[in-house]
C-alpha cells in the first residue's frame, strides 16, 4: 500500500522508512472495509452515484501520479456542511459535502484530496500505532470512532482518539505536525505532476486557517483532525514561490456535481428559489451549472415538466456532459416514461461509454421498462468485466429478481456484500442460492465461491484473535 519513501527535503524531518509493526496491507485494507460498512449504514452517508463517479474520477487522477506502489483508493461523499475530509485505513478516502462547495475551484479540492491520498500511501495511521507499539485492533478501531464522531462532533472525536490510545498525548501530536507536513509536501508535488495548480491547496489551507483564527471555539472540523500552523503555510507559500505560475481551467462536471449538491441543501422550494434567483439577476458563474442546478430542484420538488424544460435549455450539454446526459434521463423517469428514458440514456453511453453512473441509470431504467432480461445481461456482462463494482452487482440481483432467477439474484447478492466487506452475509446468500437449485455447472460454482469464502472468513478470524 505504501509507496517508497522520499528522501530528507528542505529541511523536513526524515520520517523513516513505512513502518508496519500494527497491520499488515491486508489487515489494514480489511480494517477500512469493516469501518466503511458502519458508514455506508450512516444516513449521512451520500449514495449518490454521479457524486461517487466525480470523486473517484478526480482522485484517480491524483492518485495515478503516485510514485511506486498504490492501493486501490476508493473516494466517497459524506453528507455534511462541516468542512472536512480524513483518509481511513486501506485507501478509503471520505469528503463532506460542505468541503466540496467550499471550494473555490477544482484545484483547491483536488488539493484536500492529494493531502489525503499522502496520508495513505504513506500509511500515517499505521505508522502512528507502530511508534506507540500499539499493535492493538481496538486502538485503531477506536481511531476510527473518533474519525466517524468528528462527522458532527469533532471536539468529542479527539477526545475519543486520545481516550483511545494509552500512549503519550504530546508524542501523538508531534507525529500528526511531522505528518501533516510530510502530506504538505509530497501533496504539493502529487498535485503539480496530476496537472492541478498546487496553488490550490496553499490557497485553500489559508481561507480555513485565516477562518479558524476568526472564529476559533468554531474553526473548520478539518483543522481539527489536520492541525495546521503558521509554519506549515509558510512552509507552503514558500515551495511554491519557486514554480511558475499556471492557470488552471475548472472542468464542467466540477461545477455541475457542486450545483446538484447545491439543489439537496435545504428544503426543495428553498433549493428552487436560490437558483431562480441565480438565474434572474444573472449572479452565476456559469449559467449552464444554474439551470442544472435548479433542474435538479424542481425535480426533488416534484416539479417535473417544469425540470423538463430547464433540461430543454441544457440540452446543447447532452453530448459534453454525462451529468446532464444522466439528468435528461432522470426527468423521463420521473415522467413515469421508463421506454424513452432507455433509448436516451442508450444514445448518451455511446457518447460517454466510461460512465458508470449513466450505466446504472440505462439498466434501472430497463427494469422499470419491462425489459429485465436485457438488464439483466448489461448488468452481468459489466459485472464481470469489472467484478470490483459493488452498486453493480446490487443491479444484477435486481434484474435477475425482477426475471425470476432467484439463484443468479443470491449469486449477485453474495458478490455485492463480498466487496462491502459481509462476508457471513454473502455466504448466507450462497447457501440459499444452493438451495434454489441449478444445473452441475451452477452448483460447482457456488460451492468452489463458498469454499473460498469460509476460507477467507477462518483466515480473518485467525489474524484477529492476537488483538482481542
Amino acid at each position: 500500500m505504501a509507496c517508497a519513501p522520499h528522501g530528507l527535503a528542505d529541511g523536513l524531518p526524515d520520517l523513516g522508512e513505512v513502518e508496519r509493526t500494527a497491520l499488515s496491507v491486508a489487515a489494514e485494507r480489511r480494517l477500512g472495509e469493516r469501518i466503511m460498512l458502519e458508514i455506508r449504514r450512516d444516513p449521512a452517508y451520500l449514495d449518490d452515484a454521479e457524486v461517487a463517479d466525480y470523486l473517484g474520477r478526480l482522485g484517480g487522477r491524483l492518485a495515478a501520479h503516485v510514485e511506486g506502489a498504490r492501493p486501490a483508493f476508493e473516494f466517497f461523499a459524506v453528507r455534511d456542511p462541516m468542512l472536512n475530509a480524513f483518509a481511513l485505513p486501506g485507501g478509503f478516502i471520505g469528503v463532506h459535502t460542505g468541503l466540496i462547495l467550499a471550494a473555490r475551484n477544482e484545484s483547491e479540492l483536488a488539493g484536500v484530496l492529494a493531502h489525503e491520498i499522502v496520508h495513505v500511501t504513506q500509511s500515517h495511521l499505521a505508522r502512528m500505532l507502530g511508534a506507540q507499539n500499539q499493535g492493538q485492533l481496538w486502538s485503531m478501531l477506536a481511531l476510527a470512532a473518533a474519525i466517524l464522531a468528528a462527522k458532527s462532533h469533532p471536539d468529542v472525536a479527539m477526545g475519543a482518539a486520545v481516550a483511545g490510545q494509552a500512549a503519550g498525548i504530546q508524542n501523538q501530536l508531534n507525529y500528526s505536525r511531522d505528518f501533516e507536513r510530510e502530506a504538505d509536501r509530497l501533496g504539493l508535488e502529487l498535485l503539480e505532476r496530476a496537472g492541478f495548480d498546487p496553488r490550490g491547496m496553499a490557497s485553500f489551507f489559508e481561507r480555513l486557517w485565516q477562518f479558524g483564527r476568526l472564529y476559533e471555539n468554531n474553526a473548520p472540523a478539518y483543522l481539527r483532525t489536520h492541525p495546521l500552523t503558521t509554519e506549515r503555510i509558510t512552509d507552503m507559500e514558500n515551495r511554491l514561490a519557486r514554480r511558475p505560475y499556471r492557470q488552471v481551467p475548472d472542468s464542467a462536471d466540477f461545477v455541475f456535481i457542486r450545483a446538484k449538491l447545491r439543489a439537496q441543501e435545504g428544503t426543495p422550494a428553498q433549493a428552487v428559489a436560490e437558483f431562480v434567483a441565480q438565474l434572474t439577476t444573472k449572479q452565476y458563474p456559469f449559467e449552464a451549472a444554474a439551470r442544472f442546478g435548479l433542474a435538479h430542484a424542481l425535480l426533488r420538488a416534484g416539479r417535473v415538466p417544469e425540470a423538463e424544460a430547464e433540461c430543454m435549455r441544457l440540452a446543447e450539454w447532452e453530448t459534453k456532459s454525462a451529468l446532464v446526459a444522466g439528468l435528461m434521463g432522470a426527468v423521463l423517469r420521473a415522467k413515469g416514461d421508463a421506454k424513452n428514458a432507455v433509448l436516451r440514456l442508450a444514445a448518451a453511453r455511446a457518447s460517454f461509454p466510461d460512465s458508470k453512473p449513466l450505466l446504472y441509470a440505462l439498466i434501472d431504467a430497463q427494469i422499470a421498462a419491462g425489459r429485465a432480461g436485457e438488464a439483466e445481461r448489461l448488468a452481468r456482462e459489466e459485472a464481470l468485466a469489472t467484478p470490483g463494482d459493488a452498486r453493480l452487482w446490487r443491479l444484477l440481483a435486481r434484474a435477475a429478481a425482477e426475471g425470476g432467477h432467484k439463484g443468479g439474484e443470491r449469486r449477485a447478492m453474495a458478490e455485492a456484500y463480498v466487496l462491502e466487506g459481509r462476508l457471513d452475509e454473502a455466504i448466507r446468500q450462497l447457501e440459499l442460492a444452493r438451495e434454489a437449485g441449478g444445473d452441475y455447472f451452477e452448483q460447482s460454482q457456488i460451492d468452489a465461491r463458498l469454499a473460498e469464502l469460509r476460507r477467507r472468513r477462518q483466515e480473518e478470524a485467525k489474524e484477529r484473535s492476537p488483538w482481542r
